[in-house]
């Protein structure tokens, strides 16, 4: 059944061996990755591909051996073998045309759509599915899961599918982001090299060179002079979107952050979820119990370190320009006064944004971040890094 996947992965360039491909049949016949076609995909690229650089070349031959996987009718996979009852119940995910979504329309303001919420909380009694009004499943309404509405409230619902929610009612988990990963951060080093600001300081661990030469001339013998090494003193404060749609970008991230961890000496990071409020952390997995307030950092941290902000700043404006208005909890202050705060305790900032940077002007919350740093905005690529160092040394 496989034999046409293997040919096209050789037939792409993909130094697939014959023990590669037994392997991978070995374990597919354990069932780990039964009816699950990501599963299926990560177990496969994990069996057969031994170098990053034909990642691209499997992505192809995969397309090419399994098109149209995923236009199997539906009956046959029902008759075929009895569904799971959690895949029965994504059935009921609403599903609308692009044309169907369009007619619909959100509250048209954020008070109006805390207003609504509270009055469905009194009036409600028991559980709804599809509809336009109650809190429920699959439906048009601004309030519940696996519906659509412009403008909702998420509630009840494992992650984001249309991106569309102004306030999420889940305590979600994000992870750290990694720092040792090496993969692609060599050419991001030398982007960030232009920051660096050399001093000596310490104790004499160098040999000097010139100085040694000079000392011998003159006094006819080999006289070794040492001096203090070289340091980059810069100093830079690193702030990290993580969660939802930042979550299409953890890779890139990580190779910036694992990059900047190893050409900054004086660096020191917080993450915060969309845009900065009045808590920031350190440790994704204790975000709830250990936040540190950003009145705190402010304080900590002079005014001559250099603040990098790292975030798709893709989320309801909402967010940025209305108290209460953030993702994941209540806030007293709209996030555009931390931005300005933070702007004016560290004024040598700049916003690095993973987004490409042609489809900046199709987000009206990345304009407001945008205008919020005086234009200081940089696409992440190497040279969008590159004129982010520039602007801040």
């Amino acid at each position: 059944m496989f034999r046409p996947f293997f040919t096209h992965l050789r037939a792409a360039g993909v130094p697939v061996s014959v023990r590669e491909y037994l392997a991978f049949l070995g374990v597919l016949e354990t069932g780990l990755a039964q009816y699950d076609v990501d599963g299926f995909y990560h177990l496969a690229r994990a069996a057969m591909v031994k170098d990053e650089r034909h990642l691209d070349r499997f992505d192809l031959a995969f397309a090419r051996a399994f098109q149209g996987l995923s236009e199997i009718p539906l009956a046959e996979l029902v008759a075929a073998r009895d569904l799971p009852e959690d895949w029965l119940r994504k059935l009921a995910e609403k599903h609308l045309s692009p044309e169907e979504m369009a007619q619909i329309d959100g509250p048209g303001s954020f008070d109006k759509l805390m207003e609504m919420l509270q009055e469905r909380l009194r009036e409600q009694e028991s559980r709804h599915q599809g509809g336009s009004k109650w809190i429920g499943t699959a439906g048009t309404s601004p309030f519940g899961a696996y519906g659509y509405n412009p403008e909702g409230v998420r509630i009840g619902q494992a992650e984001s599918r249309h991106r569309k929610a102004v306030k999420v009612w889940d305590r979600r988990d994000f992870r750290d982001l990694d720092d040792s990963v090496e993969l692609g951060t060599r050419n991001i080093k030398v982007a960030l090299r232009r920051l660096r600001q050399w001093a000596r300081h310490g104790s004499a661990e160098e040999l000097d060179l010139d100085g040694t030469i000079r000392a011998t001339a003159e006094h006819g013998f080999l006289d070794v002079k040492t001096r203090p090494e070289r340091h980059n003193a810069v100093k830079v404060l690193l702030f990290l979107d993580v969660g939802g749609s930042m979550d299409d970008h953890v890779r890139v991230v990580e190779e910036l952050f694992s990059a900047a961890r190893a050409e900054f000496k004086h660096l020191e990071h917080y993450y915060f979820h969309n845009c900065l409020y009045e808590g920031v952390w350190r440790d994704n997995r204790r975000r709830w119990a250990e936040q540190t307030p950003t009145w705190q950092v402010i304080h900590t941290y002079a005014s001559d370190y250099k603040c990098i902000f790292v975030g798709d700043a893709s989320m309801s404006p909402y967010e940025i320009a209305a108290p209460g208005g953030a993702n994941e909890h209540w806030n007293a202050e709209a996030g555009a006064v931390w931005l300005a705060r933070a702007r004016e305790q560290w004024p040598n900032a700049v916003w690095i944004n993973p987004v490409a940077e042609p489809h900046w002007g199709w987000t009206q919350s990345i304009g407001m971040i945008r205008e919020a740093f005086d234009g200081r905005m940089f696409a992440m690529t190497l040279e969008g890094i590159t004129g982010a160092m520039r602007a801040l040394g």
